[in-house]
């Protein structure tokens, strides 16, 4: 049951990462480069292991789309096997996947100058606002689904 457990929870993370990877992801200059030192950039298609497939414009779109879809499908799925964990497992899986998280944006922070932390505050307020408001409209269309019904 924990390694079914501890499997499930690093599934739960894992669109977490490539959705922030896919959105934002780090911006030029982090991490080392192809070629350069520390702190290249150079552009690349969806994926890293898809720079040297040379795609033109159309492919990286397709391809980016596909693989956007593949995540959906994992979520999907993930969350279809998470149902059927007792709701003791599932909220403790929960809040530990929520205290990694805002312990991964605190360290992110903490590296940053008082300059990107409060542009990096901003944007923490605005995705929890869309959060919020997405809540807020999963439950009006619950109630209209059952309204309907």
């Amino acid at each position: 049951m924990r390694k079914t457990l501890m499997a499930l929870m690093f599934a739960a993370a894992l669109p977490t990462v490539a959705m922030a990877a896919a959105e934002g992801g780090p911006g030029p200059g982090f991490g080392p480069g192809p070629e350069g030192g520390p702190g290249m950039h150079h552009e690349r298609g969806p994926r890293d292991g898809f720079a040297k497939l040379d795609l033109s414009p159309e492919q990286r779109q397709k391809v980016g789309q596909l693989m956007g879809e593949e995540r959906k499908i994992d979520r999907e799925v993930l969350h279809k096997y998470l149902e059927k964990l007792p709701a003791a497992d599932q909220k403790a899986m929960k809040d530990e996947l929520a205290a990694k998280h805002e312990k991964a944006r605190a360290d992110i922070r903490a590296v940053l100058n008082p300059t990107q932390q409060k542009q990096f505050d901003e944007m923490k307020k605005k995705e929890d606002a869309r959060r919020a408001e997405w809540k807020e409209f999963q439950a009006w269309k619950a109630q209209k689904d059952q309204k309907a019904q």
